[in-house]
C-alpha cells in the first residue's frame, strides 16, 4: 500500500511548488523503538517513492528522532507541541548544509512535528524545506 500511496504523491501536480528545484528528500524519522515495534516507517516508504520517481536523493540517516514520546495522537495540539520540544538532532549537519529539502510524513495533523523537523533542520544549515504528506486531517 505504502508503495502505491507513494506514486500517487510522486505523480501529483503540486500547485505550491515544484519538486525538481529541490535537492533531497528526507521522511520524518521514528525513533528506533517505535520502528523496532511497527517494523516499517511509513514516511520512509513514501519517500522512497518519490526520490526514486524525481530522481532526487533520499536521506533516511541524518535527522534522527533521539528522543521516545508518547504518541501524538492520543494529545491535544499544546501537548503535541510540547511532546516533540527537542526529540530530533541532525548527524552530520555538514551533509544538510545549503541543501533544499523535501520532508516527507504520512499524515499532518497540527505540524506539530514537522515544525519540530524544519526547526531541527534549518539549525543544522538547511536553506528551504517544502512539507509533503499523503494526507491532512480535520483537527
Amino acid at each position: 500500500m505504502g508503495e502505491a500511496l507513494g506514486e500517487v504523491m510522486a505523480n501529483f501536480a503540486w500547485p505550491l511548488f515544484e519538486i525538481r528545484d529541490y535537492s533531497m528528500i528526507i521522511p520524518v524519522p521514528l525513533h528506533v523503538k517505535k520502528l523496532r515495534e511497527r517494523g516499517f516507517n511509513q514516511a520512509l516508504i513514501l519517500s522512497k517513492v518519490i526520490a526514486r520517481h524525481h530522481r532526487l536523493k533520499l536521506d533516511y540517516l541524518s535527522l534522527r528522532r533521539t528522543k521516545f514520546t508518547q504518541p501524538q495522537t492520543t494529545l491535544g495540539k499544546k501537548a503535541r507541541q510540547a511532546n516533540v520540544i527537542g526529540i530530533f538532532n541532525v548527524a552530520h549537519p555538514e551533509k544538510l548544509a545549503r541543501e533544499k529539502i523535501i520532508l516527507v510524513d504520512d499524515v499532518y495533523t497540527t505540524g506539530s512535528t514537522l515544525m519540530e523537523c524544519a526547526r531541527t533542520l534549518k539549525k543544522a544549515g538547511v536553506t528551504t524545506i517544502a512539507v509533503l504528506t499523503m494526507a491532512r486531517t480535520l483537527s
